[in-house]
């Protein structure tokens, strides 16, 4: 590999950033550990966000989108925001109840189709071979695309196997260019390889700074499947975005905490989707390529880990 109930809102940051390098809304090269992870740089419509390389050729954006409550007309204006500013990976799911709202989202930005990586997840209630490809079509209508380019299982439950058969199919035709997974843990991949005929690409698990999952990472890496990061800032929960330690690093910086825990993820290569519904915040989410956090500042992050979820409620 080259590089539930809906919680509480949370108080995000206490500043942003406002210097003026960053009000061009550019994303700068990153420094240094791109090249450790396989990451190339996407240029795109004035923007630049390197790319991990899946195990297929499939280029990724490293930094992502996330979609997560954001429905109907919030939905869209937040993904034409977020388009607008630079974002090229968007993820959605069917149980988001938002694909037509992502859909809305591409369409109101007038990007052109071939510039997005667009993500989508078949629910357990679809699994299956029949099933599976029925619900594919579904989101691809809802979304108002010809193909995604990932489609994962979003949780190792029920048929798998069959809705698996589906995807593959879906996948050597042509009309998903990469097939993955979410929440599977090493058994769970270890069962689906035992029959898959195409090696998933990537998974997308909970990974943030108090469930670091380097174990995870680690295995990952082994099993050449792309650690894809959803809820990357916790989505605030355990006073993330007050953290001390965090807040502390980013002084150094004169970073946010949201924005060294970004480059966290970055520098470990792994892809990260953070969501927001304030475009000052997306574009916060951004800047991330033009710091590099020290061997130090590494590992005092991953100290924060509580090896347990932030989500019981998803479990």
């Amino acid at each position: 590999m080259k590089r539930k109930k809906q919680p509480e809102a949370i108080k995000r940051r206490e500043f942003l950033q406002t210097s003026a390098r960053y009000t061009a809304g550019a994303i700068l090269m990153g420094l240094g550990t791109s090249e450790l992870f396989g990451t190339t740089n996407s240029h795109r419509s004035g923007t630049s966000i390197e790319t991990v390389t899946l195990n297929n050729g499939l280029e990724m954006p490293i930094l992502g989108f996330g979609t997560l409550y954001l429905t109907e007309e919030l939905g869209v204006r937040c993904v034409a925001d977020a388009i607008s500013l630079g974002y090229r990976l968007i993820d959605t799911a069917k149980v988001y109840n938002n694909e037509e709202s992502v859909g809305g989202g591409i369409k109101q930005s007038g990007i052109n189709r071939e510039e997005l990586f667009v993500t989508s997840k078949i629910w357990v209630d679809d699994y299956g071979y029949e099933s599976g490809k029925k619900a594919f079509q579904t989101s691809l209508d809802k979304l108002g695309l010809d193909y995604l380019d990932l489609y994962l299982i979003h949780r190792p439950r029920g048929d798998v196997k069959g809705a698996w058969k589906a995807m593959e199919e879906l996948y050597k035709e042509g009309r998903i260019k990469a097939i993955g997974v979410s929440n599977f843990e090493d058994h769970h991949l270890d069962e689906l390889l035992s029959y898959a005929t195409v090696k998933p690409a990537v998974n997308q698990i909970e990974t943030h700074a108090f469930f670091v999952q380097e174990k995870a990472r680690k295995s990952l890496e082994k099993y050449g499947i792309q650690h894809e990061a959803w809820s990357p800032l916790a989505q605030g929960r355990n006073g993330h975005f007050t953290n001390k330690t965090l807040a502390e690093i980013g002084k150094k910086y004169n970073r946010t905490n949201a924005q060294v825990s970004l480059r966290w993820h970055y520098q470990r290569g792994i892809v990260a989707i953070p969501r927001s519904s304030q475009k000052a915040h997306m574009q916060e989410n951004l800047n991330i390529f033009d710091f590099e956090l020290d061997e130090n500042d590494m590992k005092t992050i991953a100290a924060l880990d509580l090896n347990i979820t932030q989500f019981p409620e998803w479990e």
